[in-house]
C-alpha cells in the first residue's frame, strides 16, 4: 500500500478504493513530549480505557491490540517508534487498510507538546462518503481531549461511570 501526501487520494483500477489523508487539528496539550509519547508507546496501556465488559475477547501487547467483535478479528499494531517524537500504527486484520501517525512535537514551552494525528486510510467511495466527516470529527475530539485531559478538565462527553 502506497500512502500519499496530505490531501492526495489514489484511485486504484479495478479496486474501487481511495486513499484518504486525514490530519487532526494540531493543539497545545500540557505535558512534554516524552509523557505524552510514554502514554501511547504501549499498546496494553489503551487496555485502562476499555470499559470492564468490552475486555473480553481483547488482547495487548507492548507492540499490539486485537479485538473479537461480532465474530470478526480487528487489530491494530505498532510499525514504527521515534522517541518522543511519532508513533506509527497499523491495520493488522481491519476491514480497512490504514496507516495512523501520532506526532509529538516540541512546543516552545518544553513542558507541553504540539500533538497532531495523521491518518492515512484505504477506503472505498461508499466507506469515504459515510465515514469521512466521523473519521474526522474523531481524529479532532481525541486531540481535543488529550488537551482537556492536560488541563485538568474532563473531556466533553466522558462518562465517569464508564471508566470504572
Amino acid at each position: 500500500m502506497q500512502f500519499l501526501r496530505s490531501g492526495e487520494f489514489h484511485h486504484q483500477l479495478g479496486e474501487n478504493k481511495l486513499m484518504v489523508n486525514y490530519k487532526s487539528k494540531r493543539a497545545v496539550v500540557s505535558k512534554a513530549p516524552y509523557e505524552l509519547y510514554m502514554a501511547f508507546v504501549d499498546m496494553r496501556n489503551f487496555m485502562q480505557f476499555l470499559p470492564e465488559d468490552k475486555k473480553e475477547g481483547v488482547i495487548a501487547d507492548y507492540d499490539s491490540i486485537k479485538a473479537t467483535v461480532q465474530g470478526f478479528t480487528i487489530g491494530v499494531k505498532v510499525v514504527d517508534r521515534v522517541p518522543y517524537s511519532k508513533i506509527e500504527f497499523a491495520d493488522d486484520g481491519a476491514p480497512f487498510q490504514f496507516k495512523l501517525t501520532m506526532h509529538f512535537d516540541a512546543a516552545s514551552d518544553p513542558y507541553k507538546t504540539d500533538f497532531q494525528i495523521v491518518l492515512d486510510a484505504d477506503l472505498n467511495l461508499m466507506m469515504k462518503m459515510l465515514l469521512g466527516s466521523k473519521i474526522q470529527g474523531a481524529l479532532d475530539k481525541v486531540v481535543d481531549s488529550l488537551v482537556d485531559l492536560s488541563e485538568g478538565r474532563m473531556p466533553e462527553g466522558v462518562d465517569l461511570s464508564n471508566l470504572k
